[in-house]
């Protein structure tokens, strides 16, 4: 069995001369003006704006991160359905190793907290809210809720705010 080369080396010689061709045409051909505005960063019809080192938080690069890694693991398994006749039984039971090891990786993900984005005072508003039966409350109970949350973080504040007070009179363990 021999395996024609020639196509491939065919397809080699049209881009090593095609793309350098390009090129030289482009440079040529190609507008040669300079305007004040020629180097600035010009993205998708809009003109940037502001820094771009912005901060973006943690958990907004776990979720990226996680969308890609399933993003692959379903490209598995399109791989895996294209092929399922000639894998047979034994496909599938590698198949559902797989997607049973991807439950419980998620399961943990999901129990570590990696899948919430509130931070811990929307965490604290939200157990506010919920009420029996995981029913958010609205209204006059919720408005109740948020006022007791309130009176107790004022409580602390001043709680806080006191022991500042009477550690701020303290030199050395004799107080004046």
């Amino acid at each position: 069995m021999t395996i024609d080369i020639w196509p491939l080396l065919v397809y080699s010689l049209i881009v090593v001369v095609l793309v350098p061709a390009l090129l030289v045409a482009s440079s040529l051909l190609g507008q040669k003006r300079q305007d004040h505005a020629t180097h600035d960063v010009y993205e998708s019809g809009i003109v940037s704006t502001g820094s771009a080192q912005l901060k973006i938080a943690v958990p907004f690069y776990l979720t990226a991160i996680l969308f890609i890694i399933f993003d692959l693991e379903a490209a598995f398994l399109v791989a895996w359905a294209i092929s399922i006749r000639e894998d047979g039984w034994l496909g599938y039971i590698e198949v559902f190793i797989f997607i049973t090891i991807l439950i419980a990786g998620l399961l943990y993900l999901w129990k570590s907290g990696a899948l919430e984005w509130r931070t811990l005072r929307q965490q604290r508003d939200l157990a506010n809210l919920v009420g029996e039966g995981g029913v958010v409350n609205v209204g006059p109970r919720a408005e109740a809720a948020k006022a007791a949350a309130a009176k107790d973080s004022h409580q602390d504040h001043l709680d806080s705010h006191d022991h500042d007070a009477h550690s701020s009179h303290d030199h050395g363990g004799v107080q004046h």
